[in-house]
């Protein structure tokens, strides 16, 4: 299987399985929340969420002698096509996105959270603990996939028991984003990247880690179990995607980059919903 193994190590070094990650989160809160949306929504999710994660990779490896990541090496050596990529992408976002939301409120409100998302980030990266970096890109994660859905939500819709679903989101990506770490420690140590490796050992991150995935599986669980029918099947996707995350990272015979793949695919998890 060399070619499928080739094809999902581009895949992940391009992010484009954070694309369809991010897609399908959206979809996961359109559903949610009784707000569908057109396919010109997820279009644009997909640009600006390549372009954030691209241009957080390029920015990784300016002015680095060393790489010793084989996906950093990939950057290094693509800079040029990727900041094209990228020039593009922000291009046809910009145009789309005035093409279809139109300048008005739904715009505007945009971009005033992505100049929020963009500054906290900044100073975050400059001032901030290593495990704020991990805690930062989850909140704005979903953040950004749960914008368009609350905005065009009826209010009748925006119920504590849907939004619960929120912070339940936030976990499973801070938990992802730890683990994807404290798989890369040994390269960001080498290379001086900030990282949640820089505020806590190997053996005190595992644990985090380990409390955070037990504590993720149980509320989900409980979700399941307590809140009404409707809600089930989005519980039973996040339980899904939690239990994944413990059987991948905790398994010792997997190789990390497997392991990376696994986790990250398991957010494509809520085309299940199709089904409901």
């Amino acid at each position: 299987m060399p070619f499928v193994q080739n094809l999902l190590r581009y895949i992940s070094w391009l992010s484009l399985d954070v694309v369809l990650g991010a897609m399908a989160g959206m979809y996961f809160f359109a559903r949610l929340l009784h707000a569908p949306l057109q396919w010109p929504a997820y279009g644009l999710l997909a640009l600006a969420v390549w372009v954030i994660y691209t241009t957080d990779h390029l920015l990784d490896i300016r002015g680095r002698e060393r790489l010793d990541s084989s996906r950093r090496n990939f950057h290094a050596q693509n800079r040029l096509f990727l900041l094209f990529g990228v020039g593009l992408a922000t291009l046809l976002g910009g145009l789309g996105a005035f093409w279809w939301f139109g300048w008005g409120k739904e715009l505007q409100l945009t971009l005033i959270l992505a100049a929020l998302i963009l500054g906290s980030r900044l100073l975050i990266r400059k001032l901030g603990p290593g495990w704020m970096k991990e805690l930062s890109i989850a909140v704005f994660y979903v953040v950004g996939i749960l914008w368009l859905p609350v905005i065009r939500a009826e209010a009748i819709n925006i119920t504590w028991m849907a939004m619960g679903f929120v912070p339940i989101y936030i976990l499973l990506a801070f938990l992802n984003l730890l683990m994807l770490s404290f798989l890369d420690q040994r390269e960001d140590e080498a290379a001086g990247y900030f990282s949640a490796v820089r505020t806590w050992t190997p053996q005190a991150l595992i644990q985090v880690i380990r409390k955070l995935n037990f504590l993720l599986i149980f509320v989900s669980l409980g979700t399941f179990i307590l809140m009404p029918s409707f809600f089930r099947a989005f519980a039973c996707v996040v339980l899904l995607m939690a239990l994944i995350h413990y059987v991948s990272f905790f398994n010792a015979r997997l190789a990390a980059e497997t392991k990376r793949i696994r986790m990250e695919w398991s957010f494509m998890l809520p085309v299940l919903l199709f089904s409901f």
